[in-house]
């Protein structure tokens, strides 16, 4: 089966994570261009209010509370879909949480649960929505992060779910590929964007968290998600600034490993200005959701990488290659041999 994806007009689209930062930023949009959606999140209040606002200036929305790292709840929200709206074309696995703090400091129930949402979360989700489109068509939206190219010191375990989540989009896409599903599989690399993911953490610092620029706004996010519910694409990476640290992960590993051990974790702390105490880890439980983050930072509106991605695919193979090579051509060389 070929891939034919909707205008976005005409489609009902599912998003895990509904109620905060991307993922609000997803569904609003949505909405605004005429797409049908089904928000899912834990937070109940939170979920009714977004419906009651969306719906209220005619947008259509239905809503379903759920834990994506609940098999059966992910399974009751792809049912909710089929009887709000008939089914659904495209399935973002949005949802995702994380701790600051080294490994050893992060107890080990603590790492779990980061897996059980940012992981299986993705999992159950892309699980039930394949098995709802085959035959039909549709997309898979997975939100991964730069951080599936790279890890970060303080963020161990969700650099490691990232880089899980990539390497379960690329089985998914081959093994729908290979079936001839018709289903379009995308993983969606942002870089770091202000949404209250620093103030959402659970923090094992003695500084609170934040994140390092240079930041972008959710509607970066939400353009890429959207762009990719309408176009096959294999990845979009989201703000140009995560493309960068990527390539220069890619191209001199140990520079970027230096990097990180000096100026990594200071570049994730923020003192004097610790943001909304009412949002404080989110780990187990929800807490107060919204767009952005509280704290102070300047976020960029739009990413030239990202449009520019979305000319063609072609666009970032030779931004890979050309960055590589400039870096390789700047590297000092080894004269000792």
């Amino acid at each position: 089966m070929s891939l034919t994806l909707k205008p976005l007009h005409d489609q009902v689209i599912v998003v895990t994570g509904a109620t905060s930062g991307n993922g609000l930023a997803i569904v609003e949009e949505a909405v605004r261009r005429g797409a049908a959606v089904v928000a899912t999140a834990r937070n109940e209040a939170a979920l009714e209010a977004l419906r009651d606002r969306l719906s209220a200036d005619g947008g259509r929305i239905a809503i379903c509370v759920a834990d994506v790292s609940d098999m059966a709840a992910v399974e009751l929200v792809a049912a909710v879909a089929v009887e709000a709206f008939g089914g659904f074309d495209s399935w973002v696995n949005n949802a995702g949480t994380g701790t600051y703090g080294t490994l050893d400091q992060v107890p080990v129930a603590d790492h779990r649960r980061v897996f059980d949402v940012n992981y299986f979360g993705v999992l159950h989700g892309s699980l039930a929505a394949a098995r709802h489109m085959r035959g039909r068509g549709g997309a898979i939206i997975n939100v991964g992060s730069i951080l599936s190219d790279r890890a970060i010191v303080e963020q161990g375990p969700y650099c490691a779910t990232k880089h899980a989540v990539q390497a379960l989009t690329d089985t998914l896409r081959m093994e729908l590929e290979q079936e001839g599903a018709g289903i379009s599989v995308t993983l969606i690399k942002p870089g770091a964007i202000d949404t209250p993911f620093p103030e959402h953490a659970r923090n094992f610092m003695d500084q609170p968290p934040r994140l390092p620029p240079p930041l972008y706004a959710p509607s970066v996010v939400a353009d890429a998600v959207l762009f990719a519910c309408e176009t096959p694409r294999r990845t979009l990476y989201a703000g140009g600034g995560g493309l960068l640290s990527s390539l220069l992960s890619r191209a001199a590993p140990r520079l970027s490993d230096k990097i990180m051990e000096l100026v990594g974790s200071v570049a994730q702390q923020k003192p004097e200005d610790p943001g909304d105490p009412a949002r404080r880890d989110n780990l187990y439980a929800p807490r107060v959701d919204a767009l952005r983050g509280s704290q102070d930072v300047h976020a960029r509106k739009s990413s030239t990488v990202l449009q520019a991605q979305k000319l063609h695919p072609a666009v970032l193979l030779l931004g890979v290659v050309g960055a590589g090579i400039a870096v390789a051509l700047s590297w000092p060389k080894d004269t000792s041999r």
